[in-house]
């Protein structure tokens, strides 16, 4: 039977007491006394400063990466001529494709060293070696000297802009304890109960720790937004500042400016950037990663070599391929069954990411193959001055950043990633078809105007591409999962590199007056018409390639998952 009356009171008073415990512990988590109030401000402040170096060394290193990446396009010439100038020319597609390389066959480690050791652990040693690179590559005396030292500057500069982006993301997250003890704050206060209430506090960790649109997302995301920006721009503006040094200053000092800027961003890194640190040691899959570069190593030096050093018949070409097709059996079986794989082949079975990867390394070919064979044009063809060759892509640097910009914004208030992706394949796939019409007295304001098309193309692609992965990635694989991106873009570069080379070396040989294209200048008469001529017509070849190559890349554009985030395809 129901008591009334007086017994009620004890009831009451335990539940006053109960009331008032709940309101203590609830001070007590929310902050509410005044010193725990005053160190919550200071340590968001704290936070906020974070924020704000780690973006600013970020975007820093992200620019220097890339622009070095792309500097050596236009002093090619330059550098041929004082470290080889009689075959110097043939060897042109190694200085790119040997910093592809090396940075392509590291690329799957990074990403797991940073899921297993930290990205600020890993930033740092990518950028120190990166550095020591530069100030070789800056000592070179030789061409095969040069080219090696490029490869170790790729090693480090491989790791940069991926790392960064990784960098980017868990500076945009807000601290997983805060958002605890937040959420037992909002249980003790009635404001959530139960598993109701961890679930909320569960999906806004989670959406913040992806960067979408949670608390702290849309910062995350504005970050690799403009990042992208921000490589594409440096992609654009690295040949000019190459050439501008190059007739200045010297060839050598496009590989010395990195030093002071680098080492400035290094030690601020060191002293001041705080990252959350990894408690859990993985296992690291080295011989995942051997293979990897084995494989992107044998698969470059048959397209390099096959059918020019070599004929594709020979024991050597036939040893390559075969170690290539070797190489990447092993490398599947090694990724399905590691225990911690550096590629999971489980983000394949994910549509977005797996036509994202491919699209970026078609992405990657065709825009190496722009940009280095339109300077090669002016120079050779047209004897524009280095320098003066590298303001042609200004156009393309204002295009890529306007509409970088555009769509990041675009995408962020709601707009299909998708439609952007498909809108830039087929704009940048027009320009290089109107590259593709170049003759040797075509009107360079059609060269500036096929750039300026080339940015409003790529602008749409660079950043959204590295965007659409990391939204689609599980929150425990975004290392890999970027660094794989990545990986694809630069064994697109570095194949660009190496395939457009052959193309352009062979189409010259059979159509031009003999000798080597490094001799051109050398020419007069009828003979240095038709190796203009010739030449002019080689590179007409490698940007139909490209343009195949584009085509491509517009039907798997299509065939992306058309949400307005990719997480919700």
């Amino acid at each position: 039977m129901t008591e009334t009356g007086p017994p009620a009171e004890p009831a009451d008073t335990a539940t006053t007491a109960g009331s008032a415990a709940g309101a203590a512990r609830t001070a007590r988590a929310t902050g509410a006394d005044g010193d725990d109030g005053a160190s919550r401000t200071g340590s968001l402040r704290s936070a906020g400063r974070n924020r704000t170096i780690g973006f600013v060394l970020c975007i820093t290193t992200i620019l220097l990466a890339v622009l070095d990446s792309n500097i050596v396009s236009s002093a090619t010439v330059p550098i041929v001529r004082d470290l080889d100038p009689v075959h110097g020319v043939d060897r042109i597609a190694w200085l790119i494709a040997g910093y592809q390389l090396a940075a392509t066959a590291a690329l799957p480690l990074y990403g797991k060293l940073c899921d297993s050791l930290g990205s600020k652990n890993v930033f740092i040693g990518a950028l120190a070696t990166f550095l020591a690179g530069s100030a070789v590559c800056g000592m070179a005396q030789s061409m095969g000297e040069l080219i090696a030292a490029r490869a170790l500057q790729g090693i480090g500069g491989g790791g940069l802009m991926s790392v960064t982006m990784v960098v980017l993301r868990e500076l945009a997250a807000p601290p997983k304890a805060d958002a605890e003890t937040n959420s037992q704050a909002e249980r003790e206060s009635g404001k959530g109960t139960g598993a109701g209430a961890g679930a909320g506090a569960g999906d806004r960790i989670g959406k913040a720790d992806r960067g979408g649109k949670g608390e702290k997302g849309g910062k995350g995301e504005k970050g690799g937004n403009i990042g992208g920006v921000i490589a594409g721009a440096g992609m654009a503006l690295g040949p000019w500042i190459g050439g501008t040094l190059s007739d200045h200053a010297g060839w050598r000092w496009i590989f010395y400016v990195n030093l002071p800027v680098g080492i400035a961003v290094l030690v601020a890194a060191i002293t001041l950037l705080r990252l959350p640190a990894r408690t859990t040691r993985r296992r690291i899959d080295f011989l995942g990663a051997g293979l990897a570069a084995a494989f992107s190593t044998t698969l470059l030096l048959v397209t390099e070599w096959g059918g020019q050093q070599y004929a594709w018949s020979s024991p050597l070409i036939a040893g390559l391929l075969a170690t290539t097709a070797v190489s990447l059996g092993l490398f599947l079986w090694r990724q399905a069954t590691a225990a911690e794989p550096i590629l999971p082949l489980s983000l394949f079975t994910v549509r977005a990411m797996r036509n994202g990867f491919a699209i970026q390394g078609l992405v990657g070919a065709a825009m190496m193959g722009s940009i280095v064979y339109v300077m090669i044009y002016l120079q050779v063809v047209r004897g524009v001055a280095a320098s003066s060759a590298g303001l042609f892509l200004i156009p393309m640097a204002v295009g890529m950043a306007v509409v970088g910009l555009v769509s990041g914004r675009l995408v962020a208030a709601g707009w299909s990633q998708k439609t952007f992706v498909v809108s830039g394949t087929v704009v940048a796939s027009a320009a290089l078809g109107l590259l593709a019409t170049l003759t040797t007295d075509t009107s360079l304001w059609t060269v500036r105007g096929a750039m300026l098309l080339m940015g409003l193309g790529f602008g749409q692609l660079v950043g959204q591409l590295i965007q659409l992965v990391q939204d689609t990635a599980p929150a425990h694989q975004l290392g890999v999962a970027t660094t794989g991106v990545r990986f694809f873009q630069t064994l697109g570069s570095a194949l660009g590199a190496a395939i457009f080379g052959t193309v352009l070396s062979r189409v010259y040989a059979s159509r031009g007056p003999g000798g080597p294209a490094g001799g051109i200048s050398e020419l007069t008469g009828a003979a240095h018409e038709q190796a203009l001529h010739a030449f002019t017509s080689s590179t007409n070849v490698v940007f139909c390639c490209a343009t195949g190559v584009m085509i491509v890349a517009v039907f798997l554009a299509t065939r992306l998952p058309g949400a307005g985030r990719a997480q919700e395809a």
